[in-house]
């Protein structure tokens, strides 16, 4: 803590701080500075209001609001951006310096960090990493995009702790600090509302490599491209039998050594999920976790929310809730996962991905598919025309809601098989977020 507070304290003494976005991470970083800064002045701002009573802010904070939120950045020496906005200028062409929680967090303390990132599976990885490590006797905390600022853990650091640390793409966009251990789980289309290209995407998520360094290690999915920064370097794969950390029919393999997941013992499900426990074994393995404490906490975990998850069994069918799907391959991956699949529900914001991949499969599979929303509309319509190579073309449906796709989900999936929303796409302009999807979907359900 000490190391930390003289480090922000020198980072903002005498300059002018802008916290751009006073959401949960921005409200973190206020903390931090007013308790333990003396920067020069403190402002805030944010597209939306922000009430100084509702958040007891002094007088001396001043607040900018509204659709020119951001015109005010150059007037400030610092800017703490929140991962949720969107830079409307390049950090490049503004005279200011551009900072996040993030950046400031592991400039003191990559040493002691875990990082893991990749499209889908991270929060799991995250999770498990965090679940095994604690109950294996170990000072672990947990932040980043799990929904904990890393200024939150701040007070609790010590020289032992180890810090899981989930990060997105928004998180590590702007990065020139990696972790000492640095995880890169897989890499599908998605964000390109916000990135434009896959290109820009990819460079957001490979920051957390590039700025590793020897000593530090790296595991890496077998399929992407490394980088050579002196970084020990281990590759994972479900389908590469060369990748140092294999994993198929349940058994981990790595360097000689062999791993038996316990199938009929653990909570989560599917092929993918073999692949993040492999991960997870891998990386506490590194910090001394023997395979029978590992394996005991593995029986105990519980998968996240919203993440294949069993909502219960209704109007004679088990319902499963893969509301995190937003790529082709997490709904692939899901009609593989569940118990006799009958139906799947397709469809949320369009973002222009390339929906190929899931349309091949559904044509083929033997599952009712209810498209829903403006992807679901596109992925009906490729259905629709990819004509005889789409068998039963009758089990293809299209309604434009979720609630219209459960009730009819319920009357035309099998009895005694299971229906998984799985959408391939982002809840966003139609739910607040994946969360509340699935907490809408569920309750669909429950009412049946």
């Amino acid at each position: 803590m000490n190391r930390f507070i003289e480090y922000i304290r020198e980072y903002t003494k005498d300059k002018t701080v802008c916290i751009l976005g006073f959401g949960r991470e921005g409200k973190a970083t206020y903390r931090i500075l007013s308790e333990y800064c003396s920067p020069a002045a403190i402002t805030i701002a944010d597209l939306n209001p922000v009430s100084k009573e509702a958040n007891d802010l002094p007088d001396s904070v001043d607040i900018v609001c509204g659709s020119l939120y951001q015109e005010c950045l150059e007037r400030f020496d610092l800017v703490f951006k929140s991962p949720g906005i969107v830079l409307e200028r390049s950090p490049r062409d503004l005279r200011c310096t551009v900072t996040s929680e993030t950046q400031v967090f592991f400039t003191v303390y990559r040493d002691q960090i875990i990082g893991i990132t990749g499209t889908k599976g991270k929060s799991t990885v995250t999770s498990l990493i965090y679940h095994v490590l604690r109950e294996s006797g170990k000072d672990a905390k947990l932040a980043g995009n799990i929904g904990i600022p890393v200024f939150d853990i701040v007070s609790e650091m010590k020289a032992e702790s180890i810090v899981v640390c989930e990060l997105s793409c928004h998180q590590l966009e702007y990065m020139t600090v990696s972790p000492h251990i640095a995880v890169f789980l897989n890499l599908y289309e998605e964000h390109l509302d916000h990135y434009g290209t896959m290109e820009r995407y990819t460079n957001a998520k490979r920051n957390i490599l590039l700025h590793q360094r020897e000593g530090d290690w790296l595991y890496i999915n077998h399929d992407l491209e490394t980088e050579d920064t002196g970084a020990e370097i281990r590759t994972m794969s479900s389908a590469a039998k060369e990748a140092d950390i294999y994993v198929h029919d349940g058994i981990v393999k790595c360097g000689g050594i062999e791993y038996h997941i316990p199938c009929d013992s653990v909570k989560l499900l599917g092929i993918h999920n073999h692949y993040n426990i492999a991960v997870a074994y891998e990386v506490c393995s590194h910090y001394g976790v023997t395979d029978t404490q590992f394996q005991a906490a593995l029986c105990t975990f519980d998968p996240l929310s919203h993440r294949l998850e069993f909502v219960g069994r209704f109007a004679g069918i088990r319902w499963y809730d893969d509301s995190i799907s937003t790529a082709c391959a997490t709904a692939i991956e899901a009609l593989k996962s569940i118990p006799d699949p009958g139906c799947i529900l397709i469809g949320g914001m369009d973002r222009g991905i390339d929906y190929t991949p899931l349309v091949e499969c559904l044509a083929k599979a033997s599952v009712q598919v209810v498209c829903m929303e403006t992807s679901g509309k596109r992925v009906y319509d490729m259905l629709m025309a990819a004509g005889e190579e789409v068998s039963e073309p009758e089990r293809i449906h299209y309604v434009p809601h979720l609630e219209g796709a459960v009730k009819l989900a319920a009357e035309i999936t099998p009895d005694g098989k299971s229906c998984v929303l799985s959408p391939a796409a982002a809840s966003y302009g139609i739910f607040k977020n994946f969360e509340e999807r699935g907490d809408v979907f569920k309750s669909l359900v429950k009412a049946l």
